[in-house]
């Protein structure tokens, strides 16, 4: 029983280091999106916002909070 416990502990762990190194990557590609992007400027102001509020969620550790986040920026810059 101590090995399943330690088992999820240990990939529940991994789970949130890999959400930590993938909110990086998702703001690097709104950032190079953001520098051709053809939006209005309720859609810029938005993903500004979302931008933002993912990297305030990151540096909080809340990194799947981040991750849905600036997937809302991304959706609208059609970025993948």
């Amino acid at each position: 029983m101590l090995r399943v416990i330690l088992a999820v502990l240990a990939l529940s762990f991994g789970a949130g280091s890999a959400f930590a190194f993938h909110c990086p990557a998702d703001m690097a590609k709104i950032d190079a999106a953001m520098k051709t992007a053809k939006l209005s400027a309720a859609d810029k102001a938005k993903v500004r916002t979302y931008r933002k509020e993912g990297e305030t969620l990151h540096k909080a550790g809340k990194h799947q909070q981040s991750v849905d986040t600036l997937a809302k920026a991304m959706a609208i810059l059609n970025v993948k």
